[in-house]
């Protein structure tokens, strides 16, 4: 089941304290269970695929091709629809929901959110140049990115250059974030560090799609404990 994602909120920021003493910043995630809506079959569609739906919606607010949708395939309505391609779609029937046991298994993960807007930003603030001479000649254009093309030929500015503009508010993956703990009973995810956006945002949270071999800290503290158990051996 690790194929699909879930969506969640985050709440925010605390500490996850160990019996050594050492403390970890964490972001804790609500999650929502995700309910399979409908199962895309490889000979009718050319691959294999789950949709799964998230969230609540009124009936009010939905346009009237997703009202019969949803009363097509007989289940209460979502607000979100994503799409997983999955190897076997066996596993997978219409209606069932799957929650933060997902994760059970799971040590490391990939989280996708939008990050903070900061609104129009200047080149300093955005992509941290240095800026022109505070003496010699410069006046007003302190901050300013300077020249940003060349002569007749090519005569243009060239698409990605690097200007003052909007800043955040763009989609962003960070991989390879651990799970510190679960938390079955609230449905919440308990993830080493920090993750894009403010408290609140919508956040993707799958699998991580590199299979890393790296020990959680969990494990590092077992490590630890059983180094210090063992008696060293004595030199001859």
């Amino acid at each position: 089941m690790t194929e699909i994602a879930l969506i969640g909120k985050k709440i925010g920021m605390t500490r996850e304290f160990y019996k050594t003493g050492q403390s970890v910043p964490v972001t804790v995630v609500k999650m929502e269970k995700g309910r399979v809506i409908e199962v895309i079959q490889k000979d009718k569609r050319g691959y294999d695929a789950v949709q799964l739906g998230y969230g609540k919606i009124k009936n009010s607010k939905l346009s009237k091709q997703m009202k019969g949708f949803y009363a097509k395939k007989n289940t209460e309505p979502k607000k979100k629809l994503k799409e997983f391609r999955v190897n076997n779609t066996e596993n997978y029937k219409e209606g069932n929901e799957f929650g933060i046991e997902v994760f059970k298994e799971v040590k490391f993960v990939d989280v996708k959110s939008k990050t903070i807007g900061k609104g129009f930003a200047g080149p300093m603030k955005r992509h941290n140049f240095s800026g022109l001479r505070a003496t010699h000649g410069v006046s007003v254009s302190h901050r300013s990115h300077g020249s940003t093309g060349q002569r007749q030929d090519p005569g243009k500015v060239f698409k990605g250059k690097k200007m003052a503009g909007h800043m955040g508010d763009k989609l962003r993956t960070i991989q390879n974030i651990e799970i510190i703990k679960t938390d079955p009973e609230n449905n919440l995810l308990y993830l080493k560090g920090s993750i894009p956006g403010s408290k609140n945002t919508e956040v993707l949270v799958k699998k991580s799609v590199k299979n890393i071999k790296k020990l959680t800290i969990l494990e590092k503290i077992e490590v630890a404990e059983k180094a210090k158990k063992t008696p060293e051996k004595k030199k001859k």
